[in-house]
């Protein structure tokens, strides 16, 4: 099976590697030159559809991981928008398509932000800009010519993904109460998740057009960021403020548990606990 991965970025470079391990066929696409083992890569601009068009023959599945430049409308409408657009324009342009098109977004879709669950039936109501261009993106690949699966990914942790663990060894922990809820899932979960959504794909088997992916248990900011300073040995003070993030939702992830994936880390304990013993902290 031929697979594209659009935006060559930490997510695709942790899934490559299972892929070509499990007999895939795998081809890169990002903006600037780079070579990465047992993958065909290719520089590419992925807002433009025209050099797509024959990069995009012969493929069986595509997965697009974009990642904005900065965090601003200007980029986000830039990278997701843009990029929706012109993957959808060259889909249209070939005689034979991909089998499927796997699409990562966010949570930040949702707009819940009093402790409320979600999945996949949940309203999509987001009041930041980024929430807004990502669902307008999932909207434009929705629509395309191409059946898709979009994958809303929560709080992504993981090597080089670890603003949490400095915020906590910087002595900062949020306040007990009201309770912030979060969500997360460690960044290997979501190339796993990733692989087995491609596994059913190769298989002929049935996918959701929309899953969640998020770990077990969603778990008030505050508890995380003491289990950690316990963990790192370190005191922490709560700080007034500290738990002012966008968002205050519970994120279910049944439909994925219900397709067969299975954690590797359930929740953050495991999560965090393997991402603590393998740095030297």
């Amino acid at each position: 099976m031929n697979v594209l991965l659009i935006g060559f970025g930490d997510l695709a470079m942790r899934l490559a590697p299972r892929l070509v391990a499990a007999d895939y066929r795998v081809a890169g696409l990002r903006r600037s030159e780079m070579a990465f083992p047992d993958v065909k890569m290719q520089a590419c601009d992925c807002t433009n559809p025209e050099p797509l068009v024959p990069i995009l023959a012969g493929c069986d599945a595509v997965v697009v991981t974009l990642t904005p430049a900065a965090f601003n409308e200007e980029a986000y409408r830039r990278t997701y928008i843009a990029g929706a657009q012109a993957l959808v324009d060259a889909l249209n342009q070939l005689a034979v398509k991909p089998a499927r098109i796997l699409w990562v977004s966010s949570t930040s879709v949702y707009g819940q932000s009093n402790g409320e669950w979600v999945d996949e039936t949940s309203e999509t109501e987001p009041e930041s800009f980024s929430g807004k261009c990502l669902l307008e993106a999932e909207e434009i690949i929705a629509a395309g010519p191409v059946p898709s699966t979009i994958i809303r990914f929560s709080g992504i942790y993981g090597p080089g993904r670890q603003q949490l663990i400095n915020t906590v060894k910087g002595g900062h922990c949020a306040p007990p109460g009201p309770v912030k809820w979060t969500n997360r899932i460690h960044s290997d979960d979501c190339a796993g998740a990733l692989q087995h959504l491609l596994d059913k794909t190769r298989a002929g088997d049935r996918i959701a057009p929309l899953y969640l992916g998020t770990d077990c248990e969603p778990v008030p900011l505050h508890e995380v960021q003491r289990w950690l300073a316990q963990r790192l040995g370190v005191s922490v003070a709560t700080v007034p403020g500290r738990s002012a993030r966008r968002g205050n939702r519970r994120c279910r992830n049944t439909l994925l548990l219900n397709s067969g994936y299975r954690f590797r880390y359930p929740t953050y304990i495991e999560g965090y606990g393997a991402l603590l013993q393998d740095n030297d902290w």
